[in-house]
């Protein structure tokens, strides 16, 4: 396995500070490189997206698609599908 990376070639976490508030935590999880790849290169063709918002989105959508109700899961589910981030 490669060295670990964030998909703008940033070492995990050096970008979180940014990010993180009071309603964010960290994640850190090994996914298959072809899956890092695609989402290296939708984001290069996606500036509008990052990272955070790819991973917020699928997330949301899963949870979603599975059955969770929960408002919040709701919100973030809709929001992928009709806002940019």
């Amino acid at each position: 396995m490669g060295a670990e990376r964030n998909v703008d070639g940033t070492s995990p976490g050096s970008g979180m500070a940014e990010v993180a508030s009071d309603d964010c935590i960290s994640l850190e999880a090994e996914v298959p490189e072809v899956l890092f790849q695609g989402l290296r290169t939708f984001i290069e063709d996606h500036p509008h997206w990052d990272q955070y918002s790819v991973i917020t989105s699928a997330l949301a959508g899963f949870l979603f698609q599975n059955g969770c109700s929960h408002p919040s899961v709701t919100q973030h589910y809709l929001d992928g599908l009709f806002l940019r981030p």
